[in-house]
């Protein structure tokens, strides 16, 4: 329950959340980079003493207070640790590069859902060769920082499918989905690892492989059919666009086997002083 200021109201949470590279403790100092220090005063007009919440992806959540006349970017003091750290299930999510509008889409929306690295391919009907990775990255952040996460995704740089999986860690399992329609339900796929125990509410490494809108190439699939670490996955009788196609898949294995059956937990925030 939260706590609740002189008039009994609960207090108001901080309608700023800022993701920042330093370390984060009691009474640590963080500067907030030239767009959150607009943000935080021309647009949320938040003066000295105002509650921003910051997050590092390494130190958990914290209350931070602005500190006066720090000039032209704000001061962010550390006060109070709200959460602490606690990483979402250690998915990766290895699709063939789109074009920008969809790509910043699916980076945006597998961010809200809990990936926590993702790997842009080229595979042979990839249009797409070139990534801007810093971009990406900065789609990452905002998605974080809107919905909550304690981290941000690792995003890599494009590689070739093929060489991606020449390099593959042998103990992350790998669903792929197939567009060709063998795959099996993908229901039946996920609640099959389920009942292997240590697999069960998300442990393990996992990953997920889509490919482009034209789908992967009889060689591709031939090889991923090989693999002894990949299992296929089949997503319903309906043509589904690759980001929708990704983003479908996710959500199956976050509620059969990663973190969305898990009780949620809100911390209360200080009141304003």
């Amino acid at each position: 329950m939260a706590r609740k200021n002189d008039q009994g109201a609960a207090p108001p949470k901080p309608r700023a959340r800022l993701y920042v590279e330093a370390d984060l403790g009691p009474g640590v100092v963080a500067t907030a980079d030239g767009d959150q220090s607009h943000y935080l005063c021309h647009v949320l007009r938040l003066d000295a003493g105002g509650a921003v919440i910051l997050f590092n992806g390494r130190d958990g959540e914290w209350l931070a207070r602005i500190i006066p006349e720090t000039g032209a970017k704000i001061m962010l003091e550390a006060v109070e640790r709200l959460r602490p750290q606690a990483d979402p299930p250690d998915m990766w999510l290895v699709f063939a590069a789109l074009k920008r509008a969809r790509l910043d889409f699916l980076v945006e929306k597998a961010t809200e859902l809990g990936v926590a690295e993702l790997r842009p391919v080229v595979t042979r009907h990839t249009v797409v060769r070139r990534v801007n990775v810093a971009h990406l990255r900065s789609r990452c952040v905002s998605a974080a920082q809107q919905t909550e996460r304690l981290n941000v995704p690792l995003v890599r740089a494009p590689e070739k499918l093929k060489s991606v999986l020449n390099d593959w860690p042998s103990r992350r399992r790998l669903l792929f989905c197939d567009e060709s329609g063998e795959g099996p339900p993908i229901a039946e796929v996920l609640a099959d690892f389920r009942e292997i125990e240590s697999l069960e509410q998300g442990g393990g490494q996992w990953a997920l492989l889509t490919g482009p809108e034209g789908g992967f190439s009889p060689t591709e699939l031939d090889a991923l059919y090989k693999l002894p670490f990949a299992t296929a996955l089949g997503l319903g009788p309906r043509v589904l666009r690759a980001d929708t196609a990704a983003l479908a898949a996710l959500a199956c294995w976050q509620a059969i086997l990663g973190d969305w059956h898990e009780r949620c937990r809100f911390e209360s925030y200080p009141a304003n002083d």
